[in-house]
């Protein structure tokens, strides 16, 4: 088998990267994906905002702004449910960086780049270990929006679209989180400036009001928010089984943050790793 070079972007210098073939290196990131699982397996605490925050999440919001919206509670699960989804899955992207920082810390990384590997290898597994979070995150979401009485219009094959469109989106906005983690200088630092970007782009979209309540200002931009179009998608597949122009947008969207980002980080990490 013929060897390459990994170098994920142009410019990156080749004594930045390991000389693998491309299949070793995907088997040596699925290695370093099952040592994540491994560590949530030890610290099983590590799960909590992807177990608890869907439900208390949704029982707050839930019930809070239910009837002051829809009337009830009931009438206001159709459309809560996919902005919590939407906004619980993007908010436990943040771990990714979080816990990168927090490694790269620890000198986990400089035992790494004394091992055989291809050094992409470590940054890959971390985010391919974390779309199980965003599984675990999305099936609890829907099991409590069941729980209280919400009934998907689009059956199980539109929740099941739902689920998978928020998990890929979640995946690659999870590349931006892992720039912020290699950048950074400290792990709360990663989170205070990660929640500072995703807190105005989840609250001041269509995930839990309709927007054209809000002041003109404020209306403008969650229309334009893509976490808005991610929301309507999933709304659309969940409730009707409709695959529109949005679930497109949503996949661009994400197309455009991975190609922009994964470069970014990958080459930021292998320029410290």
């Amino acid at each position: 088998m013929s060897a390459t070079t990994l170098t994920p972007t142009t410019g990156v210098p080749a004594d930045l990267a390991r000389t693998v073939s491309w299949p070793v290196a995907v088997k040596q990131s699925l290695t370093m994906a099952w040592r994540g699982l491994l560590k949530v397996r030890r610290t099983p605490e590590q799960l909590f905002d992807v177990t608890l925050q869907p439900i208390i999440f949704t029982l707050m919001f839930t019930y809070i702004f239910g009837g002051a919206i829809s009337g009830s509670v009931r009438d206001y699960l159709p459309i809560i449910i996919p902005g919590i989804l939407v906004q619980t899955v993007l908010t436990t992207s943040v771990v990714t960086g979080v816990q990168l920082r927090e490694d790269m810390d620890k000198g986990v990384f400089d035992r790494f780049k004394s091992l055989p590997i291809a050094r992409v290898a470590p940054l890959a597994g971390a985010l391919v270990a974390d779309a199980v979070r965003y599984l675990i995150a999305t099936t609890l979401t829907f099991t409590m929006g069941y729980v209280m009485g919400y009934r998907p219009g689009g059956g199980i094959g539109g929740v099941v679209l739902a689920g998978l469109l928020v998990i890929l989106c979640s995946w690659s906005l999870s590349w931006i989180f892992a720039f912020f983690g290699v950048v950074g200088r400290t792990a709360s630092s990663v989170q205070g400036i990660s929640f500072l970007v995703l807190f105005p782009l989840t609250f001041l979209s269509n995930a839990f009001v309709d927007p054209s309540t809000m002041p003109r200002p404020l209306q403008v931009f969650a229309e334009a928010n893509p976490v808005s179009h991610l929301v309507t998608a999933v709304r659309e597949l969940a409730n009707t089984a409709t695959v529109t122009h949005e679930v497109g947008l949503a996949l661009l969207g994400s197309a455009i943050v991975v190609a922009v980002f994964a470069p970014l980080a990958v080459r930021a990490y292998m320029r410290k790793a």
